[in-house]
């Protein structure tokens, strides 16, 4: 339902939809945030603001408009992401991918978690602001890339994290995500407490079965 790449994205220029559905991301921005381009593989990723002791820290996200089209209702979702973050780049929390919010329509989200660095795949109902969480035994915070991916199957909801399982968890085989709310990367948005993603990002997608 949707890829981004950033192959050939530039600072401040909308992230093409490279699975041909239309869903760009617009960059959105405040107290000077960018992103930077940065190497990966043969071609780049996309590098957000590191950690900031000031009031007024760098923050940029990206997001869609609202579209229908990138809510699973109650089917089979996957999403996932490739990502480099340092050991002294994890926070109390860090937003890598979500479209909704706990209440209001349900959300799915792939967040890295606390110090640690653990990442986690979130899902809540649009009925329910009950949190359905998945997190990995492992870590990804250790200056290299990784995979990590979420998986949503009938009432399984799986993290896994370079191919492999790391974690899992039984959600409830009704569970809607239906909501209004964009897709964004990097963070909930740019407001202090926005869990902003503080690492390099790379090669996101969504997959939602008929």
């Amino acid at each position: 339902m949707a890829s981004y790449t950033f192959d050939t994205t530039a600072r401040d220029t909308a992230v093409s939809d490279t699975s041909g559905l239309g869903h760009a991301l617009q960059p959105r921005s405040r107290f000077g945030g960018i992103l930077r381009p940065v190497p990966h593989g043969s071609g780049q990723a996309a590098q957000f603001p590191g950690a900031c002791a000031q009031a007024e820290c760098p923050r940029v996200v990206l997001q869609t408009p609202s579209t229908p089209e990138l809510n699973p209702g109650p089917r089979s979702i996957s999403f996932g992401a490739t990502v480099m973050l340092a050991a002294g780049q994890t926070s109390d929390g860090q937003n890598v991918l979500q479209k909704g919010y706990s209440v209001a329509g349900g959300q799915y989200k792939l967040q890295i978690d606390k110090r640690p660095g653990h990442p986690s795949c979130v899902m809540t109902s649009e009925d329910s602001g009950d949190i359905q969480l998945a997190k990995s035994d492992v870590t990804v915070a250790d200056g290299t890339w990784h995979t990590v991916e979420c998986r949503r199957s009938g009432t399984a909801l799986t993290i896994l994290v370079d191919g492999a399982d790391h974690g899992a968890t039984t959600i409830p085989a009704d569970l809607t995500v239906d909501n209004g709310a964009p897709l964004v990367l990097g963070g909930k948005g740019l407001s202090s407490n926005s869990d902003p993603f503080q690492g390099a990002l790379d090669d996101v997608w969504i997959r939602i079965s008929r």
